[in-house]
């Protein structure tokens, strides 16, 4: 396929969409409507909406759209999986004029994983030279995807909750009071870091709250080691030991990810999460048969 598109970027609670021409965009909106606010209505009603704004183009979804909880369930590519793999496996809900990405998988009974949404911009960021065709790619989140690129294509991969149990802690937990403000990679968060690594976490977790009601650390530090012990854990399962990371995030969450992938011996790049996006649909779109 060629010529101008439009890409939708429809995760849970948010949704983006791209005017695409020869990889460039010429375009482009967000707003709230992710797939728990459509809550399985109104998909054509949202598409011909697009199409108004941003006019009468063929469409490129990716994201949660294509989940059991949004529009249409686009099956998973096995992994090993490259772009042209994925290409061919759209799941087209109007022919030659509206397709739904499709996720990746991981099939392995002992460690079994999927992705939706992350695929594009993982495919996307080596396509346009931010991220080597074989390394480590991460992709903090609710969900922190460890990726090993192979050759271009997305190889083996794990996933850690990682930010939904710092929202659970936040929100459930006998730390809840101490969980809020704007997190900062400093000395608090790398002890959490470092102490991940040295001791068990869910000990670790409670003796936040220890520390802090017996003097050893201020109460506004524990939302900075807590969350140093939650990402330090996460990071810690990538056994770094000198090897480059390339984060797919912004530049907050991103921040403290570098932060504890340097402390644990790695070496950190951010990578632009629009620009792997893009680059990702575009190639994509290009492969369509």
């Amino acid at each position: 396929m060629a010529g101008r598109f439009i890409a939708i970027d429809w995760g849970t609670s948010n949704r983006r969409d791209y005017l695409i021409e020869d990889g460039r965009v010429l375009r482009g909106s967000r707003d709230d409507r992710g797939i728990l606010e459509m809550d399985g209505r109104g998909y054509e009603e949202a598409i011909a909406a697009v199409r108004a704004e941003h006019g009468d183009w063929p469409v490129l979804i990716a994201g949660m759209a294509g989940s059991n909880r949004g529009w249409r369930e686009a099956p998973y590519v096995d992994a090993p999986a490259g772009a042209d793999a994925i290409a061919r496996a759209l799941l087209w809900v109007e022919p030659g004029r509206t397709a739904i990405v499709p996720g990746v998988a991981w099939r392995d009974p002992q460690a079994p994983n999927v992705m939706r949404g992350e695929e594009v911009q993982l495919l996307g960021a080596v396509a346009a030279g931010l991220a080597p065709a074989n390394g480590l790619l991460a992709q903090p989140g609710t969900h922190n995807k460890w990726v090993e690129m192979a050759d271009g294509a997305i190889g083996r991969f794990s996933t850690a909750m990682t930010g939904e149990l710092f929202a659970l802690l936040q929100h459930y937990s006998i730390l809840s009071r101490q969980l809020g403000g704007e997190i900062t990679p400093g000395a608090a968060f790398l002890d959490g870091v470092h102490d991940a690594s040295a001791k068990p976490l869910l000990t670790s977790l409670f003796g936040a709250r220890a520390g802090m009601l017996l003097g050893y650390r201020a109460e506004a530090d524990v939302a900075d080691y807590v969350s140093g012990l939650l990402i330090g854990a996460d990071v810690a399962t990538a056994a770094l030991a000198g090897r480059d990371a390339y984060i797919l995030s912004d530049e907050a969450l991103g921040g403290l990810y570098a932060a504890a992938v340097a402390a644990l011996g790695g070496i950190p790049h951010l990578v632009d999460t629009r620009a792997a996006f893009v680059a990702g649909m575009a190639l994509i779109w290009s492969l369509i048969p």
